[in-house]
């Protein structure tokens, strides 16, 4: 039994509260557990200038954690005037797993903005923002389609993302901060909903990890995203 009274491969309780905001051409408020990520997208008639004239659109992601997201208080990067290097890689890995559903084709000349800003941090932040985004992502497409002004299947797929970890020998699912920070192996998946692998993060905090462990996190990780995508499709 965990911390919080789940199994190895229980879930914590997940909801997606969308629309959320008033002005965001998609939103969303994706919670796991007493992780709460707000989702905004924003639709662009535009696109940056290395894809002018191609026809091809783009869609970007930018995160962020408020002051007060955690049990003390962080100063805003934007006061620092730089971003954290661990920023630019959960915006880049979120940019990475919306990207890959999406065909930019279909989309055209458009840009396509996800604002993951994480407003309380319980561990899965990524993972979160990853779940909401593509569900913001998916209500910003939608008046375009219904209009039919983009034509086709836009979307290729749904995504999702999931954390896995080895806790004292134990292969677990959907890590919260406690679990996380004493992990001996923690590990992200991120995987579209006809189960393709978009990315996989994995690291050794304790000790190296075999083949076999591998493959229990995956399985566990394929069972979590199955029943994220069904929540994802039902917001």
């Amino acid at each position: 039994m965990r911390n919080d009274g789940r199994t190895s491969d229980q879930l914590r309780p997940i909801t997606f509260i969308t629309p959320y905001t008033k002005y965001a051409e998609g939103s969303c408020l994706v919670t796991f557990g007493d992780t709460h990520v707000v989702c905004t997208a924003t639709l662009e008639e535009k696109v940056p200038p290395f894809l002018r004239n191609t026809g091809s659109g783009w869609v970007t992601a930018e995160y962020g954690m408020l002051p007060r997201s955690t049990g003390a208080r962080m100063d805003r990067e934007a006061a620092k005037g730089k971003q954290t290097g661990r920023t630019q890689e959960i915006q880049r890995l979120i940019g990475r797993a919306l990207r890959c559903v999406v065909d930019m084709k279909l989309l055209g000349e458009r840009q396509i903005k996800i604002d993951c800003d994480v407003i309380q941090a319980d561990g899965g932040t990524r993972t979160a923002a990853i779940c909401g985004g593509y569900v913001a992502l998916a209500q910003a497409l939608r008046p375009l389609i219904n209009q039919g002004t983009i034509q086709g299947a836009v979307l290729k797929d749904t995504v999702a993302a999931i954390s896995c970890g080895i806790i004292k020998g134990q292969v677990m699912m959907d890590l919260n901060y406690e679990e996380d920070s004493s992990a001996d192996v923690d590990a992200n998946f991120v995987m579209t909903g006809s189960g393709k692998i978009v990315e996989v993060q994995g690291t050794a905090e304790g000790m190296p990890f075999d083949q076999s462990d591998f493959s229990k996190m995956m399985d566990l990780a394929q069972q979590g995203i199955v029943r994220i995508t069904q929540m994802q499709k039902d917001a």
